[in-house]
């Protein structure tokens, strides 16, 4: 069974077919698909996003 888990767009990227994604969009991806934008800051897991304390302003 195939696993995907959810990330988070950070830093928007074409999905295809002229389309882009929006930052803070949710996506459900394989490891191999997110591997590369995670290197290249593009995506993090949500989960990751939601553990990290939030800064005060």
């Amino acid at each position: 069974m195939v696993n995907r888990q959810t990330y988070t767009v950070l830093i928007p990227f074409p999905t295809g077919g002229g389309h882009w994604s929006t930052v803070g969009e949710e996506l459900e991806l394989l490891d191999v698909e997110a591997s590369a934008l995670r290197t290249a800051g593009r995506l993090e897991l949500t989960s990751v996003l939601n553990s990290t304390p939030k800064k005060a302003d």
